[in-house]
């Protein structure tokens, strides 16, 4: 459904959260690890999100990613989505067909439509500190 990209963004994003949560900033290899991703492919997400706005990050021996508390409350998922998808979710295809819509639809056009915005639904209103909430109480986890 998501871009391998866009999992290892969300899940980056919790990880970070639940850390921020604690105050504590992460490194890169400690977020790779965290959510079980190549670290060079980590550092790219994560530098998309820095320039969106989503994530923050400090130099030095003392620095890390890091999310704001007031945010972290703030951000859904949608917005990681967003980030790093772009909208194509909500518009896209089923079948992934390039001309496909209520003139010309796919075989499953009807039956997505209904997909589509209970997604988006899900998306823009579940923020990451709900998800980074479930993970830090042990409700949920990130990798296996």
């Amino acid at each position: 459904m998501f871009s391998k990209s866009c999992e290892y963004a969300i899940k980056a994003i919790i990880y970070i959260a639940t850390k921020s949560l604690e105050g504590e900033r992460v490194k890169i290899s400690e977020v790779s690890r965290g959510i079980d991703a190549p670290e060079a492919f980590t550092a790219k997400i994560l530098t998309s999100l820095i320039n969106k706005k989503i994530l923050e990050s400090k130099k030095g021996p003392y620095g890390g990613f890091i999310i704001d508390i007031k945010k972290i409350t703030e951000i859904k998922v949608s917005d990681i989505v967003s980030a790093i998808d772009g909208d194509d979710i909500y518009t896209g295809c089923g079948l992934g067909l390039e001309e496909c819509n209520s003139n010309r639809p796919c075989p499953m056009h009807d039956k997505f439509i209904k997909i589509r915005e209970d997604l988006r639904e899900m998306l823009e209103t579940t923020t990451i500190f709900d998800l980074a909430s479930e993970l830090k109480s042990g409700k949920t986890l990130l990798i296996r």
